[in-house]
Formats: C-alpha cells, structure tokens, sequence
C-alpha cells in the first residue's frame, strides 16, 4: 500500500490502522461502501449499525471484508434488545472494533474483550469517559458541541483536555475536525487520533444523493443550527425549511408526524411497537421527555433516511457538524486521508522549524 508515512498512535498500535483518523458510524451514510474505501486508505471505518436488522448487519459486515483486508469496526446501540445477537456476529466475523454511541455495560464490555474486540465508546462528558474506563473499555471517543446529530453544549477544546487528563485510555477527539491542522491539535492535547463524521459524508465513496451533498457544501458555519424539536434533546443539523417547520409546529402536529414516521421505521427494521417504544426511551439520556418526544425519538431515523437515503431534503433532515461551513470539495476517502496526512506532517514540520 502506498500513501503516506503512518503516523503511530495509541490508537493505531490498538486498532491496526495506518493513520489516527476515525470515520465515524453516521447511520444511514456508513455503509459498506464507506467503511471499505475509509478502511482501505488507512483510517479507521465504522459501520453503521443502527438502522440495519440483524441480517442487513450480517450481510453489510461480509461485504465490507470482501472490499478490503483492513481493520474496521460496527456501531452498536448497547441498550438495543437485539444487542447480544449483532455482538455475536461481530465476534464470529472477526471484526476489529465495537463502537458504542450510548455506554455499554460493563458485562458487554468484558465479553467483547474477551473476543478479542477493541471497545471504544463515545461519549460526552468527562463523567462517561471515566465510568466506561472503570468498566474496561480499551479506549474512548469525545465529541464536543460542533459534532453532528446529538451533541452537547461543551466545546471540543474545553472537553478534550478534561477527558484526557481524567482517564488512563487512548481519546479520540470528535466535533470539528476536518484537516490535518485539526489533527495536530488533536494531537497537541494528547488524543491519541481524531473521529470525523460530516467530512466523510461529504467524499466521493459516501452514498448521500450528489443534490443533498450540493446543500452541505453549499452551507456556511451559520446554517449549522442546533434544534431540540427533531426528538426533544440537542441535535446539530443544517437549517432547511423542514427544521423551520418542526420549530414552528404544534405540540399535535409533532405527535401526529412522529407516529407517522414511527410507524413508517417499525414496518421498515421489523422493530415492535414496544421495542420502538423502548428504543425512544433509550435515546432521552436521562432527561424527561413527553411521550410525543418519545415517539419523535424513535421517529428521527426516518427523517434522517428521508433526506440522506432518499434525497427528500424537504421531508427529512440532514445531521450535520459544524465543519460543513468549511468544507468545499467532495475527495475520495483516499483523497482525503491523504490530503489531512500530507497537512499535518506539514504542520508539524512547521513547528518543528519554529
């Protein structure tokens, strides 16, 4: 394989990879065909889970091995009924890491490492990143408040180094990367790589419709809005007139939209109504929500399929990180990690001098 000099971290000596760059599991966008093109050029892949049934896991797991060689990883909801069974595909297929958007428990955690598994969480708040240390987890993702989807208030700058100094494992830095200069800086607070959503969406290997990828890039920092009218918790995503609508309507009009669509993605991932119900409850994080915040929970896969699967921007919504203000061009995956290496080597090179 040819490209640039590895770059050694804890997180390349734990995974495998070549480069310390993450391609993190966006549901509905890390597909096979993502995660293999992600895992040939060296950075880690994550394969999207979530919205997949068992069997799409399966079949999506094999392909993605007869794309390419290298280590990737699965995205699994740790609090999802069927989290046993998608683990033990994961083990029998070989896969190399176990990412976890909410924390898995501590006995998910010892029989994915008992397998040989690498488990890395992400996480939001330094308090998480020290209980899954507690539990086992072999490293940790932290996204700041720029990262795409569900997001908190803190800055990356201001998180990153409380998480680092609070645990003893490798940290991924999350929320506003998109360069090889946002990877030395990464670096320079002693993450041990750095996990990016929203510039992997927008490459050539993404399979988000080229109209939806136009608005992305079309976006400045400014369209990047944070909304809690998608499921009732903080969500960053572009500013269209679907989010406008969701703001503007009605406590009835949301419920009527949110069993619409639910009933929608129930018929689609053959998920119960209780386990679509359970599945809302598990995305609240702690907090009270309403019962149509529930069910608005549970919908919001469909809205995301909506725009990012079938291209209906105006029925759906598009997840999105704050970067996407600066982004401007669509690499393939190779491209790209070869572009941000180039940069960073660069950079430090620069400092080096200086």
């Amino acid at each position: 394989m040819t490209g640039p000099v590895p770059l050694t971290t804890a997180l390349t000596e734990l995974t495998g990879v070549r480069y310390p760059i993450v391609q993190t599991g966006m549901g509905w966008v890390a597909g096979p065909r993502l995660v293999s093109a992600t895992a040939n050029a060296g950075a880690l892949g994550i394969l999207a889970s979530a919205t997949m049934t068992v069997d799409q896991l399966r079949t999506a797991v094999r392909e993605v091995k007869s794309r390419t060689d290298a280590p990737f990883g699965v995205n699994l909801r740790a609090d999802a009924g069927d989290a046993g069974e998608r683990v033990r595909i994961m083990i029998d297929e070989g896969v190399r890491v176990a990412s976890f958007a909410l924390a898995p428990s501590k006995e998910l955690i010892a029989r994915l490492k008992d397998a040989g598994v690498v488990v890395i969480p992400s996480v939001g708040a330094r308090r998480h990143a020290e209980k899954v240390a507690a539990w086992g987890a072999d490293a940790v993702m932290v996204q700041g408040g720029e990262g795409g989807g569900h997001t908190g208030s803190v800055a990356t700058t201001v998180l990153l180094p409380q998480v680092v100094d609070a645990v003893d494992i490798p940290v991924v830095a999350a929320g506003g990367f998109h360069d090889g200069r946002g990877l030395v800086a990464a670096l320079a607070y002693r993450a041990a790589g750095i996990g990016m959503g929203t510039r992997f969406l927008l490459t050539s290997d993404s399979t988000v419709p080229a109209a939806v990828k136009a608005k992305y890039l079309a976006a400045t920092v400014q369209d990047v809005t944070v909304t809690d009218r998608l499921d009732g918790l903080p969500h960053r995503m572009l500013r269209t007139g679907m989010v406008d609508a969701l703001e503007r309507s009605g406590r009835a009009a949301s419920l009527l939209r949110a069993v619409r669509h639910a009933s929608a993605f129930r018929k689609e991932s053959g998920t119960s109504w209780p386990g679509l119900i359970r599945d809302g409850l598990a995305m609240k994080h702690g907090k009270e929500l309403t019962w149509s915040q529930v069910l608005l929970a549970a919908n919001t896969p469909m809205l995301l399929k909506a725009a990012l699967v079938e291209g209906r921007t105006d029925l759906g919504v598009m997840a999105s990180g704050q970067v996407a203000g600066l982004i401007g061009d669509l690499p393939s995956c190779a491209e790209l990690v070869e572009r941000i290496m180039a940069e960073a080597q660069a950079t430090l090179k620069a400092l080096g001098a200086g």
